[in-house]
């Protein structure tokens, strides 16, 4: 039989676990989405950049440029300008404030990927202490089914038991022992999906997980789920996006005040005059087209976002109001199977050993009680571990709304 964990196996803390979740390579690949959005504000809060020309012109191809010195005595139109536009209508401010929203929404999106990680993490993490449990208690019945094979093989040499209920007690125990490499590669898979989140895949063969269970005690009804809702990372998130696209949207309309060119140059031509001053102003005449395809997109960008953020509500008053009920189902199902059932099971199979002992019960019957505590030792185990997951994804859920709320 392989061991549970290896020597140099690691005991991990659901703690730990957590903090490693919170930094692991999905929450570093959102973080970096949050850098290039806060860079987006510095490239949209400037001026247009101005602009500086340089040009030769009046060049004679046909009568020729003369000698001299090609700067100051040949005849070529020389000039130097700067040229530069002056946005009207708020157009920095607007993109400044469309950059700065989608930042926000940037850094919520960080938050929730954290808080997405360390769900699938605790999720996990309790996978692994359940299949560590489900090994434990698996070997032990399977010591106590090898043991009752062993019994009836002697019993049956000695003629004090029948061939059929030997047979029996061997198929059992080798059944318990199919049950206990099943529980093995879930404990494997456990480990690997565990390690993945938490950065340790080069310990994933000896990662195991302190027995760290929760009381098994329904969600505390002391914070509202519409309290809730609102400082959720994806509602904020989609909250951010929807003034982002109102910006957005003004700046379109912002569109239809034209941005005016100012400019000027100085120019030397020999023969003529060596300081010649020119002033430019330019605009765009917008005759017959008032930029309603960009105000189009921008108010049909604007309803998908409010569609969004409701749907985001929507969802996420469903998911806390399923994982409050979720907590308070499991939690009434675990004290169920804690305080009646196992204890129950357990007497009567208690009893079924001793019968047995004294010859007053049939081989089939005590395998039957065991078969039975068996199954309700893992349903109880199993039910321990959904109260669990179901307690930690509404502290999590709840505990990142609220450390939001208070930012």
């Amino acid at each position: 039989m392989l061991p549970l964990h290896s020597a140099h196996a690691e005991a991990l803390t659901l703690r730990a676990a957590l903090a490693a979740a919170a930094g692991n390579l999905e929450v570093t690949l959102a973080t970096r989405g949050l850098a290039a959005a806060q860079a987006d504000i510095a490239a949209a809060d400037h001026a247009p950049l101005p602009q500086l020309t340089a040009k030769l012109s009046q060049i004679d191809l046909q009568n020729g440029i003369g000698g001299g010195n090609p700067l100051t005595q040949r005849r070529i139109d020389k000039g130097v300008g700067l040229d530069w536009t002056w946005e009207r209508g708020d157009k920095r401010g607007l993109r400044t404030e469309g950059a700065r929203r989608n930042a926000a929404a940037a850094a919520a999106d960080v938050d929730e990927v954290r808080t997405q990680q360390q769900l699938a993490t605790q999720a996990a993490y309790f996978d692994l202490l359940a299949a560590q449990g489900r090994i434990e208690q698996l070997d032990l019945i399977e010591r106590s089914a090898r043991q009752t094979a062993e019994t009836a093989r002697a019993r049956l040499k000695a003629g004090d038991l029948a061939v059929q209920d030997a047979a029996r007690a061997d198929i059992e125990a080798e059944r318990v022992q199919a049950d206990g490499a099943s529980a093995r590669l879930d404990l494997q898979r456990a480990q690997f999906v565990l390690a993945q989140l938490t950065g340790r895949e080069a310990q994933a063969a000896g990662l195991s997980a302190q027995a760290d269970w929760p009381a098994d005690e329904a969600a505390s009804a002391a914070v509202g789920v519409d309290a809730l809702v609102e400082q959720r990372a994806d509602v904020r998130a989609a909250a951010e996006r929807v003034r982002a696209a109102e910006s957005a949207l003004q700046g379109s309309n912002a569109q239809r005040q034209s941005d005016i060119t100012w400019g000027a140059s100085l120019d030397h031509y020999p023969g003529t005059s060596t300081r010649l001053l020119e002033f430019r102003l330019s605009m765009p005449l917008a005759f017959g087209y008032r930029y309603e395809g960009e105000i189009g997109r921008a108010q049909a960008q604007l309803d998908q976002a409010r569609d969004a953020l409701d749907k985001a509500r929507r969802s996420a008053a469903t998911e806390l109001q399923r994982l409050r009920a979720e907590v308070a189902t499991a939690a009434q199902r675990a004290q169920r199977y804690r305080g009646e059932i196992v204890p129950r099971s357990r007497e009567v199979a208690e009893r079924a050993e001793q019968a047995y002992n004294k010859g007053a019960l049939p081989l089939t019957d005590l395998l039957d009680a065991r078969r039975t505590l068996r199954a309700v030792l893992l349903e109880a185990l199993a039910a321990r571990t959904d109260l669990a997951k179901a307690q930690g994804a509404w502290q999590l859920r709840s505990a990142s709304a609220t450390s939001s709320s208070a930012r």
